[in-house]
């Protein structure tokens, strides 16, 4: 179904139907209603080949900018391509406290990139994040990362063909420019790849050895209460 806007009439129905999608500024998964959109005269008269039109998050009641593709000028009406982008992405979230400090730093500047749509810029972080992280842990490190990285591959069954890509950002010992060049559904498998590598290699590590801290902690005091009190 697509979006029209009528010069006479103004917004027709299609429009009033609310997109849903997660908010770049609350983080909630909410429907979208429709806030303010353009001029359907000027669009006639200009006829540009993408339309911006602002939504309100029912959430939390901030603008969301999405962009349209113009389908067709027919008349007195802008028809739009129901599909659109979101000029702003929602901050992914990571357990960062758990990184190494130099990694955390680029591995931020990854997920900037990828909220930005700079997917090939964000490839090069990763790259960066990832020799980062394998310095870190030492003989054998990038190893265990590359055999963690299959272990995901082997889950979620994508073709080799398809993961190669991925393979060759994280593990390949090319020049920056040899990386290869991606696109948003192969940003989107190398963003959670890294985020399940760095999972597997650092978080999971922390979260289990901050966890049998706190246990022999009580373990320790509980036994020195029974010692005072014989």
């Amino acid at each position: 179904m697509s979006i029209v806007l009528d010069k006479d009439q103004g917004v027709e129905s299609e429009l009033e139907e609310r997109i849903g999608l997660e908010c770049p500024y609350c983080g909630v998964y909410a429907h979208m209603s429709p806030q303010s959109v353009p001029d359907a005269a000027a669009l006639l008269r200009d006829k540009p080949k993408h339309v911006g039109l602002v939504y309100q998050c029912d959430a939390c009641h901030a603008p969301v900018f999405l962009r349209f593709t113009v389908r067709e000028y027919a008349g007195n009406r802008v028809e739009l391509q129901r599909n659109f982008v979101e000029l702003e992405r929602p901050k992914e979230r990571f357990a960062f406290s758990y990184l190494p400090k130099h990694t955390e730093v680029l591995f931020r500047e990854a997920l900037t990139c990828y909220s930005n749509n700079s997917f090939n810029a964000f490839a090069s972080m990763c790259r960066r994040a990832a020799a980062s992280a394998y310095e870190v842990l030492g003989e054998g490190g990038k190893l265990r990362a590359f055999e963690e990285v299959m272990v995901a591959q082997d889950i979620v069954e994508i073709d080799d063909d398809t993961f190669q890509p991925i393979k060759d950002v994280l593990f390949s010992t090319g020049q920056q420019e040899d990386l290869p060049i991606l696109n948003r559904a192969q940003a989107g498998i190398l963003l959670e790849v890294m985020k399940d590598m760095f999972y597997q290699c650092f978080v999971r590590r922390g979260k289990l050895t901050r966890a049998i801290k706190v246990r022999r902690f009580f373990v320790s005091e509980e036994e020195d209460s029974k010692r005072q009190s014989a």
